[in-house]
């Protein structure tokens, strides 16, 4: 039998203590926190079903839930909202990307102030628009042309956000230039080893760019971003940009780990160059355009994933739904659309159902209640774990020595 505290803390062992600490905090906060610090346990927990046996291999990000879709500006300089977090992402029937991106709706419920009917419907219009985008059978996106209700207001409100507001928000003036704030809150300082590894990779990149001013390094900082990733390597480097102060640039650094799913898979997968690349052309193929400054590195032994940090980043403010449950259907419809035109998008690839396969998977009626009733019982199951872990947690058990 699995043991939560046990599969918990092996799965983070190694970890940067500092970081990992905050993780664990955060993962006693709720059973939806819980969920996205944990998606190790989620698919060792999966059930046996045949909905998940029989279902479409397709390309997945794996760590599909309500806050891993937002905002960002595309290579292109445009303004999309789809899917963002790729940590996770392998060749998986399709079915593993639905189960827990509806797993977390009945979750978040409880922070929504959502009635288990309310929940359910959510469920249904996720189920719904994504059953037809598959049928459908075209990849389309969201920009801020074609976006309504609360994504709407999300891309509409973007406009006003400048990079010299974000950096004032991140940094502060040293001189002529800008240093990171080490606020404990989005950034922690660096060891001297840190900061030359960090620079040292930087310039490496300079040297292949058209550019390579742009790249040069102000400052670095370790940053603490999201919930199932805290503890990993991971940094902010503030670098010149189109000049200082206000038109420098944060770029994200980012440790690659092994995917959460592959454990848990009967299915091959590619041969990547290494766990960053995984990230990257997963990301790459799902996502419409890809992301400012997207790519793999390494340094060292580990791999990692950089990208830009942008002022146009952000969520959807789905606690705004202000009782108005239409609110929460546009944007729950709008994440059914989105996944299925990610996978529609990588189909064909490297063992991944061809788009005809995917619309008459998207025609068939069982799955879609079998899914449903799925969820519901993979939302106990995680409430159940989130329990255990609490009365462990408060016991001291998930207890870690920081310096």
């Amino acid at each position: 039998m699995l043991d939560v505290v046990e599969t918990i803390r092996d799965f983070n062992a190694g970890r940067e203590p500092e970081r990992l600490a905050r993780k664990y905090t955060a993962m006693r906060t709720d059973p939806f926190v819980f969920l996205r610090g944990a998606c190790h346990l989620f698919y060792a927990r999966l059930p046996q079903a045949k909905v998940f046996a029989k279902a479409p291999l397709t390309w997945v990000c794996g760590d599909l839930h309500l806050e891993n879709f937002g905002s960002y500006k595309g290579d292109n300089r445009q303004v999309y909202f789809d899917l963002n977090d790729f940590d996770e992402a392998a060749l998986a029937p399709c079915s593993w990307e639905v189960i827990r991106l509806l797993t977390s709706i009945h979750l978040a419920a409880g922070s929504l102030k959502l009635k288990r009917e309310q929940a359910d419907h959510l469920v249904s219009s996720y189920l719904d628009a994504y059953a037809e985008a598959l049928r459908h059978g075209k990849a389309r996106w969201i920009e801020r042309e074609t976006a309504e209700g609360l994504v709407g207001d999300l891309l509409n409100g973007l406009r006003g956000r400048l990079r010299p507001h974000f950096l004032d928000g991140r940094t502060e003036r040293k001189g002529k230039h800008r240093v990171i704030r080490l606020d404990g809150k989005r950034a922690l300082p660096v060891t001297d080893k840190q900061r030359d590894k960090v620079t040292e990779l930087i310039g490496k990149i300079c040297a292949h760019e058209a550019d390579p001013g742009f790249y040069r390094v102000l400052d670095v900082a370790r940053r603490i971003a999201g919930t199932g990733s805290l503890g990993v390597d991971r940094y902010s480097i503030l670098v010149e940009g189109k000049g200082s102060p206000d038109g420098n640039y944060f770029l994200d650094l980012k440790q690659a780990m092994p995917s959460s799913l592959i454990p848990h898979l009967d299915v091959e997968q590619p041969e990547w160059a290494n766990e960053a690349a995984r990230v990257v052309g997963v990301q790459q193929r799902m996502q419409a355009i890809s992301q400012a400054f997207l790519r793999a590195v390494t340094m060292g032994r580990k791999s990692f994933v950089l990208r830009g940090l942008q002022p146009t980043e952000d969520r959807v403010a789905l606690a705004h739904w202000d009782g108005k449950l239409e609110r929460l259907e546009c944007v729950l419809a709008v994440m059914g659309r989105l996944t299925a035109w990610a996978q529609l998008r990588s189909s064909g690839r490297e063992g991944s159902a061809t788009a005809d396969e995917l619309i008459r998977f998207g025609e068939k009626s069982r799955w879609p209640w079998q899914l449903r009733e799925l969820a519901v019982e993979c939302a106990d199951r995680t409430r159940r774990d989130w329990k255990a872990y609490g009365k462990a947690y408060d016991k001291g058990a998930f207890k870690v020595e920081t310096a």
